[in-house]
Order: structure tokens, then sequence, then C-alpha cells
């Protein structure tokens, strides 16, 4: 396309002591969003995150910029199927910047976490995702996530919570 604009796209593993500041700003973009919850972080978390993020050895994160912005961010934490034997990574955050939406940069970003799980030996990526967030569902689908279900008679699973 004659006089387009190529933007430079990095995607990345996240270097919490480069990245930090980069987190922090767009996961409190992503908590102001209506489905993030809509409320703003408190002090004491984005004061507390990246370095409690730094103790755990179960953390991986995927970033994204785009001309030197940040632009993506996926937070993942490794956890463990009993019924597999093996470890698996669950997909905790996913965020787009909303000026860079629409561009498949969640794709993208899926394919380094996907790649990640695969060298850690994990048997699946998990993910929760609202209800209603119908766009982001269509993008978890298009990568190739789906319902989990152990037997269709069952039904699906559910994630439910209790806060401490």
């Amino acid at each position: 396309m004659a006089g387009a604009v190529r933007m430079a796209e990095l995607i990345r593993e996240v270097d919490l002591g480069r990245d930090g500041g980069a987190l922090l700003t767009l996961l409190q973009a992503y908590a102001e969003d209506p489905m993030g919850g809509g409320a703003a972080l408190p002090q004491a978390v984005l004061d507390n995150l990246v370095p409690r993020l730094e103790l755990r050895s179960d953390y991986r994160g995927v970033i994204a910029s785009i001309d030197d912005q940040p632009a993506g961010l996926i937070n993942a934490f490794e956890g463990f199927s009993t019924f597999a034997a093996r470890p698996l990574l669950n997909i905790h955050d996913v965020i787009v910047a909303p000026p860079f939406r629409g561009r498949g940069l969640s794709q993208r970003m899926m394919e380094v976490v996907e790649q990640l799980a695969r060298e850690r030996g994990c048997c699946k990526l998990t993910l929760e995702v609202l209800g209603n967030n119908t766009v982001a569902q269509g993008a978890y689908r298009k990568f190739g996530f789906g319902p989990y279900r152990l037997d269709p008679a069952a039904g699906q699973a559910l994630f439910w919570q209790k806060a401490l």
C-alpha cells in the first residue's frame, strides 16, 4: 500500500525489571475497563504487584509493544494437572490497550504463551472469560479454546471463587 506507515511490533516474555511500569500501566487500564471490573487498582496493589511477582517462580508473562508503546500483556501462572501428571499454564489476564485492538495482537501474544507452555511440558492452557465478553470469547475460540467439559452430560465446568 503506497504511503502506508508500518508500525514496529515487538512481542516477548516479560522482564519485570524492565517492564514493570508498562505492566502496571496496562493492568490499570484493564482494571478500569468494564471487562476488568471498571475500577482503578488500589495504590497498595500498584506498589506491591511487581515485587511480589518477582518472588513467584510460577509467573509467566508476555508483553507487546507497538512503536515503543505498551500495547498488550498476558499474565499467566503455572499450575499442575493431576489428571495428566503435567504442568498447565493458566492465563490470568489478557490485555490489549484500546488503541491497538482489532489488529490480531492477542492472537500473536497467545502464540508466544503457547510456545512458553510447550517448552515447559505443559499439557494445556486454561483461562476464564466473562459470559458477556463476546469479543474475547471470539478471540479465544479463534485460537482453539473452548468450554471445559469432562462429560457433555455433566455440563461445562464453572469458575467459582471465595474472597478471603
